[in-house]
């Protein structure tokens, strides 16, 4: 289910690098940019608890309020501390209301396999799904129910319910899940693990030291149709 973009007031920042970063940071302020639709990329200061709070409640869509402006804007990436613990700076693109974006949202089984019954267990090898969908239909998650699956049963992609609107962007016969016995699963791990090594994020993580140069055009900007 897609909830309403919180709405977080920024400001304009000049001081721009890592050192003023960090004494914003330091502060208990956020750095970040805003760019796209071929506007001028804005550096701007957030409010950091609050900010981090709603992206840890899985945020995806934002409305800025910036000098008596509203934008609307979708995060592009979350830069993280050398640990990857703290986050250190976020990017924004601007997008439309009527666009479609391309999303990384969590994947959530509930549910108890009938398979279980039988000595088998579930195995989850997919825990977020890659999907497009209208940037205001952004869901939170992706659930769905396994009571059903029997032992030696799969879950794919394609068996996968979506909100109305949004598409799976991974393959649909890529293996989400499977209800097994114990001695199955260490051959189906390795199976799935050189299937999907690489599973690219709209979402990424950063380290410190590759804060770079703040004003350059960044590489890419949320998908429209």
């Amino acid at each position: 289910m897609a909830t309403q973009a919180p709405q977080v007031t920024a400001q304009t920042r000049t001081q721009l690098g890592s050192r003023a970063n960090k004494r914003l940071r330091d502060a208990g302020h956020l750095p970040g940019v805003i760019y796209g639709h071929k506007e001028a990329i804005i550096p701007v200061t957030l409010p950091k608890k609050e900010v981090v709070n709603h992206l840890r409640h899985g945020a995806h869509l934002f409305d800025l309020a910036i000098d008596g402006k509203s934008e609307k804007v979708l995060v592009k990436e979350v830069q993280y501390d050398h640990l990857g613990i703290e986050v250190i700076h976020v990017d924004f693109a601007r997008v439309s209301l009527d666009e479609k974006v391309e999303v990384t949202v969590p994947l959530v089984l509930k549910g108890e396999p009938k398979g279980e019954a039988d000595g088998a267990v579930l195995q989850q090898f997919i825990n977020e799904l890659e999907i497009e969908c209208l940037v205001t239909e952004i869901p939170n998650e992706i659930v769905h129910n396994v009571t059903e699956m029997e032992k030696d049963s799969e879950l794919h992609i394609s068996d996968l319910k979506l909100p109305p609107g949004a598409r799976a962007l991974q393959d649909g016969d890529l293996l989400v899940a499977a209800v097994r016995e114990i001695e199955e699963e260490v051959a189906a791990t390795e199976g799935v693990a050189e299937e999907g090594a690489a599973e690219p994020e709209v979402i990424g993580r950063k380290k410190e030291d590759e804060e770079g140069a703040e004003g350059a055009a960044p590489a890419g900007e949320a998908k429209a149709e």
